[in-house]
């Protein structure tokens, strides 16, 4: 049977996607015109930059919609892809400008690009592919199978390996918030890799008594003691802001203390699209991390809720994807990229609201910035395009049963 994949297009992944990228522009505009406005600029800049990355994100899925899955399983492939990742996070480390306290930023004449936000889609394909090609020996040995009886490993080309120079980079930038997602997004996978579900409880436990005991050290040490220890210094103020945002509104809690307000200023319907007070110069980064404290004061918490509805049922499609796929690296893969987007959300939200210290993450397709929207573009190519081999399959298989039968 010759069926053709436009026919097997998941469409309640892909109508998501495209709402929450139009919503994505006007956001982006509602947010952006106003500054490029007082600066003799067109109010359009933003939004035709992101709709220019938009258009090759939307290239780009209709490419990969289109590939054989069988080139994501070649081990050759994805071990020259994280080499050419470990160069660039160097080349960003190193060799380029500091960005709001951090070097993470490649440029390129009038084009510039993050390294470790590709980093997130190339871990999660580093991990499903591990992972499904040890299926039999995790049924049998359970995590030892993951860790091969050693718990650090002893060769260079250990996928532990990579992993861990891989984020080192990514935190030495520093860019913690990145760095928080893959681990997030890792452990995830870790957990859903067909462990005993009992380690789920025991990781998820030594998570949260872990960063419960260092938030705790840090209260009773002081931020101003805790900034004295090397590398800790860039996050002293985020969490100077976290214990109390109100006690230097004029530096450290000048960003969560001005989302506060958007935030509240917002109410249950909104001030109306583009009628935000915070964004106006008095919220830092409004267009990028903070994005989402704009959209309550202009849409309300009714209107931020339905947004966030929209970005929970697309994650939630994209893991029934992975639950239902029969081969173990498509559900791994799935799975991932449905992990990834879900803590991306989480610590977007829980740093603009309070819950846990500022990272500095953008929230998926509202922020500005063409390299995030294209790397989650891709990851949705992915799954669209293991949806679809899956389906293929699945009819083929049931075909075969009627063919049978009516052979007996």
């Amino acid at each position: 049977m010759n069926l053709e994949k436009k026919h097997l297009l998941n469409y309640s992944i892909l109508i998501p996607y495209l709402i929450m990228s139009v919503l994505g522009l006007i956001v982006i505009y509602s947010t952006t015109s106003a500054s490029l406005i007082q600066y003799g600029m067109n109010p359009f800049r933003s939004v035709i930059n992101q709709g220019l990355f938009w258009i090759v994100s939307l290239v780009a899925i209709a490419f990969i919609y289109k590939l054989r899955l069988d080139f994501l399983k070649k081990e050759k492939l994805l071990t020259l892809v994280i080499f050419i990742e470990i160069i660039l996070l160097i080349i960003a480390k190193f060799f380029t400008q500091e960005v709001n306290g951090a070097n993470g930023w490649i440029v390129l004449g009038p084009l510039s690009f993050q390294p470790a936000e590709y980093l997130k889609v190339i871990i999660v394909w580093m991990m499903a592919l591990t992972f499904s090609k040890w299926q039999e020996d995790i049924k049998t040995y359970d995590y030892q199978a993951i860790l091969r009886g050693h718990l650090f490993p002893r060769k260079f080309n250990d996928w532990r390996v990579y992993a861990i120079i891989l984020i080192l980079l990514v935190a030495a930038q520093p860019d913690l918030g990145n760095a928080s997602i893959i681990v997030l997004t890792a452990i995830t996978m870790f957990l859903v890799s067909g462990v005993g579900y009992r380690w789920f409880s025991a990781v998820l436990t030594l998570i949260v008594g872990v960063s419960g005991a260092f938030i705790g050290l840090t209260a009773l040490v002081g931020v101003d003691n805790m900034a004295k220890v090397p590398v800790f210094g860039y996050v002293a103020k985020r969490f100077s802001a976290y214990f109390n945002p109100f006690k230097d509104l004029t530096d450290s809690g000048h960003q969560l203390a001005n989302s506060y307000y958007a935030m509240s200023n917002g109410g249950w319907f909104g001030r109306g699209l583009g009628n935000s007070i915070e964004k106006l110069g008095y919220l830092p980064e409004s267009t990028t991390d903070f994005v989402f404290s704009i959209v309550i004061e202009e849409l309300g918490l009714i209107g931020a809720v339905f947004i966030l509805a929209l970005v929970f049922f697309l994650i939630l499609r994209i893991m029934l994807v992975g639950i239902k796929a029969k081969d173990p690296f498509n559900s791994m893969m799935a799975l991932g990229v449905g992990s990834m987007m879900l803590m991306q959300v989480f610590v977007n939200i829980g740093g603009i609201s309070g819950v846990i210290p500022s990272t500095g993450v953008t929230f998926p397709f509202l922020s500005q910035g063409g390299n995030s929207l294209l790397v989650l573009s891709i990851a949705i190519a992915f799954v669209l395009n293991i949806d679809a081999n899956e389906k293929r399959e699945e009819i083929l298989r049931e075909a075969q049963v009627l063919m049978d039968t009516d052979q007996v």
